[in-house]
């Protein structure tokens, strides 16, 4: 390819092929002097949800998953997923472009090692990788005899030519009545606690943590309501708001008050030499804020502290006001998925002289039927309608080239939720199209059973996570099964639908589940090539009542969705009383709760939907 200077590049690339635009990088790069780049899918924030104008990773490679990077040396390129999306990236990245690798069986260091040579500069955006993994990756190029560079501006934007503008959603208020505290309550707690801890102010990064303690939300990304911007918020409990001034409403403003100051965005580096001139103790989470917070504050010669984002775990223990929200919006969710599965019963039996239902048109419908509400915001996510095979891709999306017919003998898996102002929900029901084979009712029933030991689960105060996680995978262990994903995220309050510092998981996590938290129960099972089984409900933490002769304070979960659990692939032998029990138990509640919200037509097949096992 001819060579092309950065401005005229940033014309071509607009319309290149994915060869055409790494091609276009390597330039880009090679005029730097550099001769690698590592291009992760995040923005400044590092949240899930990113903007158009950061979506880098989809424009120059074709990937559209949440979560992965690639990493563009000279010769070579390669683009590395984790198990969610293994088979995603094949269907969607061009293999003799970029090479699809697992970050746990070929991490980065390994696909490095022999390919970046003693000498060579990697290079990365400060904005767009947090303290902790420059520390990663700064070990790992000085192990090779490399050395990693922080790029002033990103190279994939000097040759983006048609990139989006950022957003410039407008910021509305949360009401009292449904955050439950009032933001100046929130932020004289922290403040004191950062006082207590002889610091003057902590960094906060994540549009989440401070929609959480300004009581904002926002407009900025899709699915999560998030007002891209950051904030300071020092000792007394004041706070200073970098946002852009255009996207906040009058009613935000006006409910502000005087302990928050709103500055623009580019205001921040000033503000964090401030504290450094002051020689202030200055807290940053390097799990989350990017490695330029962290080198603004050195140069300023602050104090930097490491720790956490003081908002995380307040955020995610919810009060009675939140949980008593996400109860309703559970509620109102459960009779429109409950209409929904109603007329998918109805619609995707094969019958002859029909056209087979889509996955496109039955997640439109999912989506219909939840707008009905009247109270639906958005989607908390793009709704995975997975038919067949599709629906062994964890996260797979639907879209024109993938779309499928619901096929007879088929498993249908479908993961959706809404955002309320009230709540944030998430489920995922797998449905039977036709008659299931015994493979899949044998496996749906191992899943079903691990769904249910962690749903009936009691547990000791200062559990974690991670030490609940083999519950709900021991019934498929014992058949030589799994799943690659974690069986548990945490979920906000009408904010983000992954939400931490919580989460069940096979890997460590030293944060113990406390009452409040509410987490997904979601265990799986995904066949490739033949189909996908998950099951999950969100539930709360809650106390659990201390029987007699206990010794311990007990915590128990309470399951917050309602929808029916599709008892056609359930294999009684398979289940024990306890389990039988509690599924009977689960769905005489769904009809108790859903059913008075439905037509009559729809509470008949309720009814049977979520008759007794046997029945």
């Amino acid at each position: 390819m001819a060579d092309l200077t950065s401005a005229s590049a940033s014309t071509a690339a607009a319309s290149l092929s994915t060869e055409g635009k790494l091609d276009a990088l390597r330039q880009e790069l090679a005029r730097r002097g550099v001769e690698g780049f590592l291009v992760p899918r995040g923005d400044e924030h590092q949240g899930e949800y990113v903007a158009p104008s950061a979506e880098r990773l989809a424009w120059l490679t074709g990937f559209k998953g949440s979560a992965g990077f690639a990493c563009v040396l000279q010769e070579e390129a390669a683009i590395f997923v984790d198990g969610r999306y293994t088979l995603q990236v094949r269907h969607e990245v061009p293999e003799s472009v970029f090479a699809p690798r697992h970050v746990s069986d070929e991490p980065l260091a390994d696909w490095l090692d022999g390919r970046l040579k003693p000498g060579q500069r990697l290079a990365y955006d400060p904005w767009l990788h947090t303290e902790e993994q420059v520390r990663r990756l700064e070990k790992t190029t000085t192990a090779l005899g490399a050395s990693l560079v922080a790029l002033d501006g990103n190279p994939i934007d000097a040759v983006w030519g048609d990139r989006p503008a950022p957003p410039k959603a407008k910021i509305r208020p949360h009401d009292l009545a449904l955050a439950g505290r009032s933001s100046a309550e929130k932020r004289e707690e922290l403040g004191a606690q950062l006082a207590k801890a002889g610091i003057a102010a902590a960094v906060i990064t994540l549009p989440d943590s401070i929609a959480w303690l300004l009581n904002v939300r926002g407009g900025d990304v899709a699915h999560s309501p998030l007002p891209l911007s950051f904030a300071v918020l020092h000792a007394d409990g004041g706070v200073e708001w970098f946002v852009d001034p255009d996207k906040l409403t009058p009613e935000v403003t006006a409910g502000l008050g005087n302990a928050v100051a709103v500055e623009t965005p580019e205001r921040l580096a000033d503000s964090l030499g401030r504290l450094g001139k002051a020689g202030a103790k200055v807290m940053v989470d390097p799990s989350t804020a990017a490695r330029w917070t962290f080198e603004r504050l050195r140069a300023a010669q602050a104090e930097v502290v490491a720790g956490a984002d003081p908002c995380l775990l307040p955020k995610a223990c919810k009060n009675a006001a939140e949980l008593d929200g996400m109860r309703r919006a559970h509620r109102r969710d459960g009779a429109a998925l409950s209409r929904f599965l109603h007329w998918l019963n109805a619609e995707a039996e094969p019958r002859a002289g029909t056209d087979p239902v889509s996955e496109l048109e039955a997640a439109e419908r999912l989506a219909a039927f939840r707008g009905a509400t009247g109270e639906l915001r958005d989607l908390s996510f793009d709704t995975i309608a997975g038919a067949g095979p599709n629906g062994a891709i964890v996260h797979y999306r639907v879209s024109e080239e993938t779309n499928r017919p619901l096929g007879d003998g088929e498993l249908f898996l479908c993961d959706s939720g809404g955002q309320y102002r009230d709540g944030t929900t998430d489920v995922t029901r797998t449905m039977a199209i036709g008659r299931p084979s015994a493979e899949m009712c044998r496996r749906f029933t191992l899943v079903l059973k691990g769904h249910i030991a962690l749903a009936r689960a009691r547990f000791p105060k200062g559990t974690t996570g991670s030490q609940l996680d083999a519950l709900a995978r021991y019934a498929l262990w014992q058949e030589g099964l799994d799943y690659d994903h974690g069986t548990g995220h945490g979920v906000g309050s009408y904010l983000n639908v992954h939400e931490g510092p919580q989460r069940i998981s096979k890997l460590p996590n030293t944060v113990a589940l406390q009452p409040g938290m509410i987490v997904s129960n979601e265990p799986g099972y995904y066949k490739t090539g033949g189909y996908g089984i998950r099951i999950e409900n969100l539930v709360a933490v809650t106390e659990s009542p201390k029987r007699e002769g206990e010794e311990r304070d007990m915590l128990a979960f309470e399951t917050l969705t309602l929808a029916p659990i599709d008892r056609r692939l359930v294999e009684l032998d398979l289940l024990n009383r306890e389990e039988a029990e509690w599924l009977d138990a689960y769905h005489a509640r769904v009809r108790a709760e859903i059913a008075p919200q439905l037509d009559a037509a729809a509470r008949v097949w309720l009814e049977a939907a979520t008759a007794p096992l046997g029945s």
